[in-house]
C-alpha cells in the first residue's frame, strides 16, 4: 500500500498532484494494483495509470472517511490481515491532510515499512530506463545551450529562464512527441534555470528565482535537465558574466577539482561514504570547510533527489545501474556559488559520465 506520489508512478506511471485528497496504491499478491482515488481523479486515472482497477471515493474529508473506505476495500479483498507493506503508516500530512493510519483502520494486520526496498529497486535502472534518463540529458543540455545564448548583461533572469525553457521544450516534443514527455511533479519539458544563483545571491544553494538582471561581474549558478518518460537528469555549470576576477578564478579551479575527485572515488563497490570523505579530505587540505554546504550528490530518476545519497553517513555500497548526480559545490559570502553537477552512470567498471555539456571555464565566460 504506497501514498507517495513518486512510488505510484513508479509502479503504476500516474502522476499526479498530491493534495489533501488520499490517493494509494494498492500491489495484489500477484502483482495486480488497484488505484485508490477522489472521485475528481477516476477519469484521469482511468485514462492514464497502468492499474487493473481503479476505486474511488466521494470526497475528503466526507461522510466516511477516505482511509475508512480503503480499510473496507481491503477488507472485501479478504486483504485485512496478515503483512502490509507500506511507505506510511497512512497518508502523510499534505496540504492539511488528517487522518488515522493504516495500523488502525485495519488493526489485524502486521503493518511494515518497505520503502528502503523500494528506494533501493529505484536505484538499479533498468536499460528502459536508461535510455529515457540519457534522452532526457540530450534535451537538457540543449536547454542549457539556449540558456546560455540568451543570457546578457542587462538582460531579465525570468525572460532569460522563460525563453530557454520555451524553445527547448518545443524542439523536444516535436522530436520525440508529447506522450514521451510525460510529466512527473518536477518537470514536464526542457528547462533552464538560475533559481535566483545570481551574483551574490549564487553563493545560496537553494535560492530563489528573482527576477533581477545579470550584471557584469556575476557569478551565475544554472541547472537544467527535462522530463522524458517521467525520468530526469541534472545539469549545473557555473559561469561568469565578463572576464572572471582572480579570485573568481581561483574558487572555480577549487571546485573543479572537487568533481574531478568525485568522478575518481565513484565505481562499483565503493561506499557513498567514501565519494564524500574524499572530496572533504580536499576541503580540509585546502583550507575550504567555510565555504563548504552540503555533499557530493545523490540519486535521480523520477525524483530530483532520491537515494543514494554521496554523503559520509550514507554507508550503502555503489552498483551498476545506479544514476547519480555529483554536484560538489563551495559558496562564498560576497562573491559567489561554484558548482557544476553532472549526471553520471555506474557500470561494471567504473562510471560513465552522461551529461556532456562544456565543464572548463572558458566555455563558460559570457561576453
Amino acid at each position: 500500500m504506497l501514498f507517495d506520489d513518486q512510488f505510484i508512478q513508479y509502479f503504476a506511471s500516474f502522476a499526479f498532484h498530491a493534495t489533501e485528497r488520499p490517493i494509494a496504491l494498492l500491489i495484489l499478491p500477484g502483482g495486480e494494483r488497484h488505484l485508490f482515488v477522489p472521485r475528481l481523479e477516476r477519469e484521469h486515472a482511468q485514462t492514464f495509470a497502468q492499474a487493473e482497477r481503479v476505486v474511488d471515493y466521494p470526497e475528503y474529508p466526507g461522510d466516511v472517511h477516505p482511509m475508512q473506505r480503503l480499510a473496507v476495500h481491503l477488507k472485501a479483498l479478504g486483504l485485512d490481515r496478515g503483512r502490509i507493506g507500506v511507505d506510511h503508516d497512512g497518508y502523510p500530512a499534505v496540504m492539511g491532510y488528517s487522518g488515522p493510519p493504516v495500523s488502525e483502520v485495519l488493526p489485524d494486520a502486521t503493518v511494515l515499512r518497505v520503502s528502503p526496498g523500494i528506494d533501493e529497486q529505484m536505484a538499479l535502472k533498468s536499460p528502459a530506463e536508461l535510455a529515457l534518463i540519457r534522452e532526457s540529458v540530450r534535451w537538457g543540455d540543449h536547454a542549457h545551450r539556449l540558456l546560455q545564448k540568451y543570457t546578457e548583461i542587462g538582460a531579465s533572469e525570468t525572460d532569460v529562464e522563460a525563453r530557454a525553457t520555451r524553445e527547448a521544450t518545443a524542439a523536444m516534443v516535436a522530436a520525440i512527441g508529447e506522450q514521451r514527455r510525460t510529466p512527473n511533479r518536477w518537470l514536464s519539458g526542457a528547462v533552464a534555470l538560475y533559481r535566483g544563483q545570481i551574483g551574490a545571491a549564487s553563493a545560496l544553494p537553494h535560492a530563489m528565482t528573482s527576477g533581477v538582471r545579470f550584471q557584469a561581474g556575476d557569478t551565475l549558478v544554472t541547472g537544467a535537465g527535462a522530463g522524458v518518460g517521467g525520468y530526469l537528469s541534472e545539469l549545473e555549470r557555473t559561469m561568469f558574466m565578463g572576464e572572471p576576477t582572480a579570485e573568481q578564478r581561483t574558487f572555480f579551479a577549487h571546485m573543479l577539482a572537487l568533481q574531478d575527485i568525485a568522478f575518481e572515488a565513484l565505481k562499483p563497490g565503493a561506499t557513498c561514504a567514501s565519494v564524500d570523505v574524499a572530496v572533504q579530505a580536499y576541503i580540509d587540505r585546502e583550507g575550504l570547510q567555510a565555504y563548504w554546504r552540503h555533499h557530493v550528490g545523490h540519486g535521480l530518476e523520477q525524483r530530483i533527489h532520491e537515494a543514494p545519497f554521496l554523503d559520509r553517513g550514507d554507508a550503502r555500497v555503489l552498483r551498476p545501474g545506479m544514476v547519480l548526480s555529483v554536484e560538489p559545490g563551495l559558496y562564498v559570502p560576497g562573491l559567489g556559488g561554484f558548482r557544476h553537477s553532472d549526471t553520471i552512470l555506474i557500470t561494471d567498471s567504473g562510471m560513465e559520465i552522461l551529461t556532456f555539456y562544456p565543464r572548463q571555464l572558458d566555455d563558460l565566460i559570457i561576453g
